[in-house]
């Protein structure tokens, strides 16, 4: 599992620490996943398994 993601839209390399989080679409458990948002500019990077945290 990879902690450092790169926004498609913008660029900005950011951790998993500070990504901006926010709930799925498509009507998955929230307390099991969640989406990673880039910092700067706010736009969706990937959905991740967070259970486990």
């Amino acid at each position: 599992m990879t902690d450092e993601y790169e926004c498609p839209t913008c660029g900005e390399r950011f951790t998993r620490a500070e990504a901006i989080r926010s709930e799925t679409t498509g009507g998955l458990d929230p307390r099991a996943w969640q989406t990673l948002n880039c910092p700067a500019c706010g736009n969706r990077v990937r959905t991740v398994f967070v259970g486990d945290e």
